[in-house]
């Protein structure tokens, strides 16, 4: 396996458990144990933010296109909504 496939199955698996960390976070009644997913989660959130910036820097990782004014308003309009 190279590089750039294990840096992109690592972000992938990160993204995977930040959103089972906030469903936990959101669900969680004992105030220590929500304390303790957020902990967890704000250093994988630190953590794949750096490797994120490394892919890009090698250029493994390519962002989807910027949105258009017009398409960030259209969001903005069905949200509000």
């Amino acid at each position: 396996m190279d590089e750039k496939t294990m840096v992109n199955d690592i972000l992938a698996g990160v993204k995977s458990d930040l959103t089972a960390y906030q469903t936990a976070i959101t669900e969680a009644e004992n105030m220590g144990l929500r304390q303790t997913f957020q902990q967890i989660r704000n250093s994988d959130e630190s953590f794949q933010y750096e490797l994120f910036k490394v892919a890009m820097s090698k250029g493994y990782y390519k962002p989807a296109a910027k949105a258009t004014t017009n398409e960030v308003d259209t969001v903005k309009t069905q949200v509000q909504a």
